[in-house]
């Protein structure tokens, strides 16, 4: 492929909202090897392993796991992720190392499938979330050996979890860090750092970001500000094209916006939640969707759940099991997401007649 086709530089504004970004192109399994690579370097001699999504709230984790233990060794993996990066971590974990799984739950028990040999190679095993779990699936990680605390997702982040479970006097700067961290992961909004740390960790490395909260807590320096001031000019444009094609449909007692981009989902359903929408669908590019509810509905990870996602009452993701093949994926971006569109409207309206 002539990789001027996906070079986001080159994308007119228009285009680059209605395509995924570069690494959508990139083949799985050459993707998968380098990852798997990463997973064994990182894993060489460490005496302590976190397993977290690189999100605020997951990195979070890992910033309070390195306060109290050191040079803990990252895996980052996306809840999608999460079945291979167990797998990985079981396999080349140094016997005896403890492990923290944070800001993760499993959709399934596949997911988890790894779960046993991992714990049984670890010294410790503690798993740290906020998400709204399945009882059947918690039950396994417990029998497995792995010590699950999961905090009530309407009130804490999986960083509060971590905050309060560790034994250790964090310092001021990571305890207003993990604050910040929950202001925007339960999207209440009240703090304006919270914006900066959710997109400064979107478009940083993992060890980038980890370094600067590590060191200056949710008060990000000059240059990072100065960075997201340069990023933010195409976000908001990406936005505002989300913005102009969202359209709001009465599904039972509610109000649901419904559109499609590449773009930050939180600001766009916030702008639709001013129009008068109860949820939120942003459908991406890349085929995943993004889910918002408001205070008149808490029912975003009952909607994800029939369209092959989780998460929480006020925010969720998910896939709808709908991409057969590029053409599939062809039809998704022309028509901007009709058929993912379709899938999620109609796990609304099985939603309202319950």
């Amino acid at each position: 492929m002539n990789a001027d086709l996906i070079d986001d530089e080159s994308l007119s504004l228009e285009r680059k909202s209605v395509l995924p970004g570069e690494g959508f192109f990139r083949p799985d399994d050459l993707t998968r090897t380098e990852q798997k690579q990463e997973v064994e370097d990182a894993l060489a001699d460490a005496d302590t392993v976190v397993i977290a999504d690189p999100d605020a709230d997951g990195l979070a984790c890992v910033a309070l796991v390195r306060a109290t233990r050191g040079d803990a060794a990252l895996v980052p993996a996306s809840p999608h992720e999460l079945q291979q990066r167990l797998a990985w971590t079981a396999e080349y974990l140094d016997p005896g190392a403890d492990v923290f799984i944070c800001d993760l739950c499993p959709d399934r028990a596949d997911d988890i499938e790894a779960l046993d040999t991992l714990a049984e190679r670890a010294g410790e095993s503690r798993w740290f979330d906020h998400h709204q779990w399945n009882d059947d699936l918690s039950e396994l990680v417990g029998a497995a050996g792995v010590e699950l605390v999961v905090g009530e997702s309407d009130e804490e982040c999986s960083a509060d979890v971590a905050l309060r479970e560790l034994d250790h006097e964090f310092d001021e700067a990571l305890v207003d860090l993990v604050a910040v961290t929950r202001d925007h992961d339960l999207w209440i909004r009240e703090d304006p750092r919270s914006d900066d740390l959710a997109d400064f960790s979107h478009w940083s490395e993992p060890e980038e970001y980890l370094a600067a909260v590590s060191e200056h807590g949710a008060d990000l320096p000059a240059d990072v500000e100065q960075y997201l001031k340069e990023k933010r000019v195409e976000k908001e444009a990406l936005i505002e094209k989300a913005i102009e094609r969202a359209q709001l449909r009465e599904i039972g007692p509610w109000t649901v916006g419904v559109t499609y981009g590449r773009c930050s989902q939180n600001e766009v359903a916030e702008a639709l939640r001013e129009r008068g929408a109860d949820a939120a669908v942003i459908v991406k590019p890349a085929g995943s969707a993004s889910l918002r509810g408001t205070e008149s509905f808490e029912r975003c990870h009952e909607v994800a759940e029939q369209v092959n996602g989780g998460g929480h009452p006020r925010a969720a993701g998910c896939k709808p099991d709908i991409y057969d093949d590029m053409l599939d994926y062809a039809h998704h971006w022309t028509t901007q997401g009709a058929v993912a569109k379709r899938a999620i409207i109609d796990a609304f309206d099985r939603i309202a007649e319950e």
